[in-house]
């Protein structure tokens, strides 16, 4: 059954969303994505503003993490492009906001760092958007009874508005992400014992919590008519709520660029304009950026360096293996999410385990990754740090057959570019941020419902 279930991942993984191109406006030129437009949104610009509300508060309120310590913005904070602005998140444990976060101390210092960089939230309110994590492991799937693999584990509920609702039901879950560790509260309990859904699982647990808050309850009950008490009341709807919130508040689709799309020639500038050409062309860089949200869905190896504690595979238990978790095929190994260029400049550090923390590093990753991979400035990284988390960070970097390993499975040939075709592309992909996203501010309440504080 496990192998069945892999397989039809797999087989879904590599489906492709089809985009209706045009020519570069004006000229002959690339063949650009159509413009996004309402339609391209599961609330198709019009979100429910109760429910976004509901979403809004529930998003900051550190009352969904099992100490009550830690919200979803501490580490997906509008003020760090809707990310923290590390290249590894720390959950449960530390203290602080963004790059000022520590990693706690004492009984409650953290026990290692979240393995995966924490990814930027833009547009994922788009129905193209149907694989949720640096590994989609979590996506749409209509065979399964709740519309959603999840080959993680336990079944999901029913009534999920979405994948990127799904994808919220999960970092709760997370002993090192917001639950905490065994011992330290009944939601860390649930969550060591394996238990999510059901009556003793996260799930329930967090759902009795928001309903002995009153105003949570009338919250909940303006913004679903169906609750009509306590008991009505589950995590689905706080999961459904804190979606429509980021769907509705990060949606990023008025940059130059999109605009260059819908027909206003003069949006972008002459050289952002001369680095798109090199987007489509000489780069190459829109054979998996491509479509309105530049970005294909697929997943692919580019001998991104592995740093941190890596998700517990090969012999060190360092390695990070990406999608062949998920599927269990070998030649998925090291590959992972080609992700959304929108709002790029915005969202560093760059790459599933943050290596690389400028735009133009990255970008000269992708022209010769294996050369990359081998000249990797550990410098790069953003890790708050601590001896006995220091002391994993780079064991598989600093391990030649690891290397070796992680080159082999790249996918990118190189691709010569002068220094001065490299600053035009930075200026495209500058081009792909929208105005409305790089101040935030609006988006973070001053109080939540449960009291506990939002601003630390």
């Amino acid at each position: 059954m496990k192998t069945q279930v892999r397989i039809k991942l797999y087989a879904g993984l590599l489906s492709t969303v089809a985009v209706i191109g045009q020519a570069h406006p004006g000229s002959e030129g690339p063949v650009l994505p159509g413009p996004a437009r309402n339609a391209a949104f599961h609330d198709r610009g019009n979100p429910d503003a109760k429910k976004v509300e509901l979403g809004r508060l529930l998003f900051f309120d550190k009352i969904l993490s099992g100490n009550r310590t830690i919200s979803c913005a501490t580490c997906h904070h509008p003020l760090a492009g809707t990310g923290d602005g590390l290249s590894l998140p720390f959950g449960e444990g530390s203290n602080g906001l963004g790059v000022t976060r520590d990693t706690g101390s004492g009984d409650q210092a953290v026990p290692e760092r979240v393995p995966r960089n924490a990814p930027p939230l833009f547009n994922l309110g788009a129905k193209q958007f149907k694989a949720m994590f640096h590994d989609g492991r979590v996506r749409v799937d209509s065979t399964q009874p709740s519309g959603f693999l999840n080959p993680a584990g336990e079944e999901l509920p029913q009534g999920l508005d979405n994948v990127l609702a799904a994808q919220a039901m999960f970092p709760v879950t997370s002993g090192t992400e917001m639950a905490g560790q065994a011992g330290e509260n009944p939601i860390a309990d649930a969550s060591a014992a394996g238990l999510l859904a059901g009556p003793r699982g996260v799930w329930a647990k967090l759902a009795a919590r928001l309903k002995r808050n009153r105003e949570y309850l009338t919250l909940f009950q303006q913004a679903y008519g169906h609750i009509n008490g306590r008991s009505d009341i589950t995590f689905v709807d706080a999961a459904n709520a804190i979606a429509a919130f980021e769907a509705s508040a990060w949606r990023a689709d008025n940059s130059p660029f999109d605009r260059y799309l819908r027909g206003e020639t003069k949006a972008m500038s002459r050289k952002a304009v001369v680095g798109m050409r090199l987007f489509y062309g000489k780069a190459g860089c829109g054979g998996c950026h491509r479509g309105p949200f530049l970005t294909d869905h697929s997943f692919r190896a580019i001998a991104m360096p592995q740093i941190g504690p890596g998700k517990g595979d090969g012999p060190s238990g360092h390695e990070d293996f990406g999608l062949e978790r998920v599927t269990g095929i070998p030649a998925d190994r090291y590959k992972f999410r080609v992700p959304t260029l929108k709002n790029v400049a915005l969202t560093a550090p760059y790459g599933h385990s943050g290596a690389y923390n400028s735009l133009e590093a990255v970008v000269r990753h992708h022209l010769n990754p294996v050369d990359s991979l081998e000249a990797y400035d550990p410098s790069q990284a953003v890790l708050p740090p601590r001896p006995d988390l220091d002391a994993q960070d780079f064991i598989v970097q600093s391990d030649p057959l690891l290397r070796n390993d992680i080159a082999a499975a790249n996918e990118l040939a190189p691709v010569s570019l002068s220094d001065r075709q490299v600053a035009r592309l930075l200026d495209f992909l500058h081009a792909l941020t929208d105005p409305d996203s790089i101040d935030l501010r609006r988006d973070v309440p001053w109080s939540v419902p449960s009291g506990l504080p939002v601003f630390d």
